[in-house]
């Protein structure tokens, strides 16, 4: 539904019932030569027209062109019998024939600038008309799209999920321990996907915040666990978010850390596992930490050259977000090994301000 028109722009008055604005046409006709009468001692001669150029305007104004020039000619016949010499008469002399051809151009153009000016005023309107309900219309669609759009995030979501479900299913009835072992990550990793994509719907389609993205992503890790006696601490300020372009890679990156973090830095799968998102000054960037406490990396370690499924995929996707991902002994408390710390450096392109 449109907005209400402005008074400008409901005029002319009236224009159903023309007979109503002739009569006001008449009527201010009448004004004006009342008025015209009592003020004519005021005037020195010369003046015939003085109040009736307000009436002719006014009658044009509010009520269109027609009634306008039916107060000019109702106006014109007053001025000449009343107040052009000789009064009292319709004497049409030269002098007579100039005063009213005067009068007759000066009030055509009135009326002519008044109609001119309603008429715009009335295209005006309407393309304000087309232009608020096409908006509407744009909204309409825009929030069909993003309610079917986030609909969409949600079916992916709950469908990666129940892959995953399935797969986990499937390697229960495997006895070859490599094949388990691989069905086993691919789940994991598709249930990290499916609560990404899930986490991303309810945050409605915005940039998501860093520190509630780790904290969340964390939390359902932490959750999904079968080890009780491991606990993951996060450490995350506010004030930066994370690109959706980033999300899923940053998430999986991370989830692979804590996985490797939980089964190897935790003995006995009793421990701690410490996620710190830092902020870098210097690049603008942001590095995310994964800390155990465990016996730490062999001597000959490399990441680059692992065979592991998990740290290759890692490394891959570090590399397609131009991140780096670095995995080391945790040498905090001196020369000895107290851990492991694997930490992914992402640049500031993948990150916005949140406030």
């Amino acid at each position: 539904m449109g907005q209400h028109p402005t008074l400008i722009e409901r005029l002319p008055l009236l224009p159903d019932k023309p007979a109503a604005g002739y009569a006001f046409a008449v009527v201010l006709s009448l004004v004006a030569l009342a008025l015209r009468w009592q003020l004519d001692a005021a005037f020195p001669p010369g003046y015939p027209y003085l109040t009736f150029f307000p009436a002719v305007i006014l009658t044009s104004f509010l009520f269109g062109p027609r009634p306008g020039i039916a107060a000019a000619l109702v106006c014109g016949i007053f001025a000449w019998y009343f107040f052009i010499a000789p009064r009292g008469s319709f004497t049409f002399d030269a002098r007579t024939q100039v005063a009213l051809s005067f009068y007759g151009f000066v009030v055509a153009v009135d009326i002519a600038l008044v109609h001119l000016m309603q008429a715009a005023n009335r295209r005006l309107s309407a393309a304000r008309e087309t232009v608020h309900d096409l908006a509407e219309e744009r909204g309409r669609l825009a929030t069909r799209a993003e309610v079917l759009f986030q609909e969409l995030q949600h079916r992916v979501g709950n469908n990666l999920q129940m892959i995953g479900a399935m797969l986990s299913l499937q390697q229960r009835g495997l006895s070859d321990p490599a094949a388990r072992a691989a069905l086993d990550d691919a789940a994991r990793r598709l249930q990290v996907i499916g609560n990404i994509q899930r986490e991303l719907y309810r945050h409605h389609g915005d940039d998501v915040p860093l520190d509630t993205f780790i904290t969340d992503l964390a939390t359902k890790l932490a959750i999904a666990t079968t080890h009780a006696g491991v606990t993951i601490h996060v450490e995350a300020h506010s004030g930066r978010a994370l690109r959706q372009g980033a999300a899923i890679p940053v998430a999986l990156i991370v989830a692979e850390a804590i996985a490797n973090a939980v089964e190897h830095g935790c003995p006995d799968h009793v421990g701690t596992v410490h996620i710190h998102c830092l902020h870098d000054a210097a690049s603008g960037g942001i590095s995310i930490r994964v800390r155990d406490r465990g016996p730490g990396l062999p001597s000959a370690f490399d990441g680059q050259a692992a065979t592991s499924v998990g740290l290759r995929l890692s490394h891959v996707m570090a590399h397609q977000l131009s991140a780096e991902l670095l995995l080391e002994n945790d040498r905090s408390e001196g020369d000895a090994p107290c851990g492991v710390v694997s930490t992914l450096t992402l640049p500031h392109e993948h990150l916005l301000p949140h406030t």
